[in-house]
């Protein structure tokens, strides 16, 4: 296990401290969870980028033309939110 000693902000320190408590976790266990999840999303970002790259939108378009056009079934429907005034 390798220690790691960051500094950081202390309001930041305070809320690790509560949500360590909250989830009943020390503060290394919380910081060392919040650390691979970034990390991983990192990872899953960088990813998506790549595939991204590969996709052509001829493909795209190819693909769409296949769906169906019919209304979709009774659950499914996308709700349209009112226009702000």
């Amino acid at each position: 296990m390798t220690t790691i000693h960051a500094k950081i902000p202390n309001y930041l320190a305070k809320l690790a401290t509560e949500a360590a408590e909250k989830e009943k976790m020390s503060v290394d266990q919380l910081v060392s969870l919040a650390l691979a999840a970034q990390v991983s999303a990192w990872g899953v970002r960088e990813e998506m980028e790549i595939r991204a790259k590969r996709g052509r939108i001829e493909d795209f378009d190819r693909i769409l033309a296949q769906v169906p056009d019919v209304a979709p079934m009774p659950g499914d429907e996308l709700l349209r939110k009112k226009p702000r005034k």
